[in-house]
C-alpha cells in the first residue's frame, strides 16, 4: 500500500488542474503554469477541489508509479500556489558571486571565474554583505528545475571536510573531520 500515493491534493482556490485525454496533468495557477505527463495506467480525479491518484493493479511497478505521480503533482500545485526558493552559501577566503541577468558569475578559488546561464524560469540573485559569505538565491515554481540548477551550482566546488570551504545551503551542517596531528 503506497502511503504517500493515497493522500489526497487540496486544491485552494485560484488553482486549476486539468487532465486531457492523453494524461497530460495541467496546473494552472497566480504564479505560472506547469505541465506533467502521466503514465497512462495511472488514473487522476478530481472531485469538490480535492484530486486522487489511483492505480489499476497491486504490481511492483504501478506501486512506484503511484506515489511518483501523486508527488509531482502535489509539487506542482503547491509551486504554482507560493513556488520554491533555494539558497545557496559560497564558504571560502575570496569566493564571490554576481548576477547580470540570467548569467551567474561564480569565483571559486579556481584560476578562472565560472559563468553559468541559468533558466529563464527561474529568478536569480546573488548577495554579499562585508563580513558575511555570499549568497546565491534562487526562486521559481518547478520544484525539479530549482533542484537540478541548485545541485549544478553546488557540484562547482564540492564542501571540504576539514576547512568546510566550498558551496552548500544555507543552514546545512557539515561534517568535520579532525587534521592531522603533529608528531613529536
Amino acid at each position: 500500500m503506497s502511503r504517500i500515493g493515497n493522500k489526497p491534493i487540496n486544491i485552494a482556490d485560484g488553482i486549476t488542474v486539468e487532465v486531457n485525454h492523453s494524461n497530460l496533468v495541467t496546473v494552472k495557477g497566480p504564479k505560472g503554469t506547469l505541465y506533467q505527463q502521466i503514465d497512462t495506467d495511472i488514473g487522476v480525479d478530481i472531485k469538490d477541489g480535492i484530486l486522487s491518484v489511483s492505480r489499476p493493479t497491486e504490481q511492483k511497478r504501478h506501486k512506484a508509479l503511484h506515489g511518483l505521480y501523486r508527488s509531482l503533482i502535489s509539487n506542482m500545485v503547491e509551486g504554482v500556489s507560493t513556488g520554491y526558493k533555494k539558497e545557496l552559501e559560497l564558504v571560502g577566503v575570496g569566493y564571490k558571486a554576481s548576477a547580470q541577468g540570467k548569467i551567474l558569475e561564480l569565483n571559486l578559488g579556481h584560476s578562472h571565474s565560472i559563468f553559468l546561464q541559468i533558466p529563464e524560469e527561474l529568478t536569480l540573485e546573488a548577495e554579499t554583505q562585508k563580513g558575511k559569505n555570499p549568497i546565491v538565491k534562487l526562486e521559481g515554481i518547478d520544484k525539479q528545475l530549482i533542484g537540478q540548477v541548485a545541485a549544478k551550482i553546488k557540484s562547482l566546488r564540492k564542501i571540504e571536510p576539514y576547512k568546510g570551504k566550498g558551496v552548500k545551503f544555507v543552514g546545512e551542517h557539515v561534517r568535520r573531520k579532525a587534521g592531522k596531528t603533529a608528531a613529536k
